[in-house]
């Protein structure tokens, strides 16, 4: 088959910086363009220097370059202010990157002309995204935390109160400087932030109502900033009257044929999955409790990796063409 065309909207950030490191050795696709504002008509290693040894790619100021699918790696809100100024053709494949089109209804004046968007977590909604229009990426801690549910959302035993303590990278605050980011502020520090209500929180209620309508067991989710720069901890706990053979066997045949999740026998740790598209899930029962113990990398199987692993769905290619990527133990 002839390769597709990829271009990258925003293509300055740390989304579209991993995107590139992944495309760039995929061996089905080709970059059709490059697109930052900011940066129009610098060579793409100026920004991404870990991309030194790519010496002929620059970026655009337009996307006028032709293109089978444009990741979107805007901020949240300018995906849809780029559709409703037109400035990508209708007829590309779009998997977006923000929050822009992950909840149901969301701008239905753009979806009606671009196409609808469909909420891109593979382990959920894998046969939607294979005939996908467009494709909404999910947020990290979203990602990682339904990743965590889903099996009990399916047995319909979501049924007590779910608490959730998450820690996540630097990077997920993205690249721009805030006064949390910065390095002396980050390093040796830790710090909760939007405790019960953070964004994410909508994205994960609709995915696991999918599987359990009317969802009794509410989500107390405490976020934190790390002292690292990638990666998602998360540890769940809730009560629950299964044995610990039966919770055992709901992860087992959730998640026995897929490559990207994989249960472990022992607590997980970040290095497992830092620059991998990899979940890696522990469950336990201890007492009357199930604990869940779930890791990702925030800009990989929270971000682009993902984005890659639903652009292969979308394109009937094999799901994890270039992302057998190993994790840095060491």
């Amino acid at each position: 088959m002839n390769k597709l065309k990829v271009g990258i909207i925003g293509g300055a950030g740390y989304t579209a910086g991993e995107l590139l490191r992944i495309l760039l050795h995929h061996p089905d696709v080709e970059i059709s363009f490059v697109q930052s504002e900011s940066h129009a008509g610098q060579p793409v290693s100026d920004v991404h220097q870990d991309l030194f040894y790519v010496k002929n790619l620059k970026f655009s100021r337009t996307a006028e370059q032709p293109a089978d699918v444009c990741f979107l790696c805007k901020g949240h809100g300018e995906s849809v202010r780029l559709l409703q100024e037109n400035q990508i053709k209708a007829g590309h494949k779009i998997i977006d990157l923000s929050e822009d089109f992950r909840l149901p209804g969301a701008h239905p004046e753009i979806q009606g002309k671009f196409g609808h968007f469909v909420y891109g977590l593979p382990e959920l909604n894998r046969t939607e995204i294979r005939k996908a229009a467009n494709i909404a990426n999910p947020g990290c801690f979203a990602t990682c935390i339904q990743l965590a549910l889903l099996p009990i959302a399916q047995a319909k035993k979501i049924s007590e109160e779910v608490h959730v303590s998450a820690i996540t990278g630097s990077t997920g605050a993205g690249q721009s400087l805030t006064p949390t980011s910065h390095f002396t502020w980050r390093n040796n520090n830790l710090s909760v932030y939007k405790p019960f209500k953070h964004q994410h929180l909508a994205e994960i209620y609709q995915g696991l109502e999918k599987l359990q309508e009317n969802l009794t067991g509410r989500i107390h989710f405490i976020p934190y900033r790390g002292n690292f720069t990638r990666g998602i901890i998360a540890t769940l706990y809730m009560r629950t009257d299964m044995g610990g053979p039966e919770i055992q066997d709901l992860y087992n045949d959730y998640y026995g044929n897929e490559f990207f999740v994989n249960l472990s026998p022992v607590y997980p740790n970040l290095k497992q999955v830092v620059n991998t598209n990899f979940c890696v899930l522990y469950v336990q029962k201890i007492e009357d409790r199930m604990m869940i113990i779930s890791v990702i990398d925030n800009l990989l199987k929270g971000a682009s990796g993902q984005a890659v692993q639903n652009m292969n769905l979308v394109f009937g290619l094999q799901e994890d063409k270039g992302l057998n990527l190993k994790g840095s133990a060491f």
